[in-house]
């Protein structure tokens, strides 16, 4: 089992920046990709960033070169630095880590943090 916490989440305007962390517990691997994803309210999930064991990473098409992953696997934490962000960046925010090929068998969830951006 794996515990992913989320934090640093907040409200900030528009071209701001956030800094969000999740911290890994259990069965927890540096092997393991990690990933940021996030969701709208009524928009699907969508995927903000991953980062593998690698490391080799990953971004949405609306947050290249303006959003940031990376890990410290000393820490099992992942990070994700967002600046100038934008009202369209609003969402819940989740942190998810899981082993490519292993399906549900190993795949994990925060319970998100909210980012709200304001005009």
């Amino acid at each position: 089992q794996v515990q992913l916490v989320e934090s640093g989440g907040g409200s900030v305007q528009s071209g701001g920046s956030l800094r969000l962390s999740c911290a890994a517990s259990g069965s927890i691997s540096s092997r393991y990709t990690m990933a940021w994803y996030r969701q709208a309210p009524g928009k699907q999930r969508e995927l903000v960033a991953t980062i593998t064991s690698g490391p080799n990473t990953r971004y949405g098409d609306s947050v290249k070169g303006r959003f940031t992953i990376s890990r410290d696997n000393a820490e099992n934490t992942v990070y994700l630095q967002m600046n100038s962000l934008k009202s369209e960046d609003t969402a819940v925010y989740y942190c998810n880590v899981f082993r490519p090929g292993w399906g549900s068998a190993y795949d994990y969830w925060g319970k998100g943090t909210q980012v709200t951006v304001s005009s």
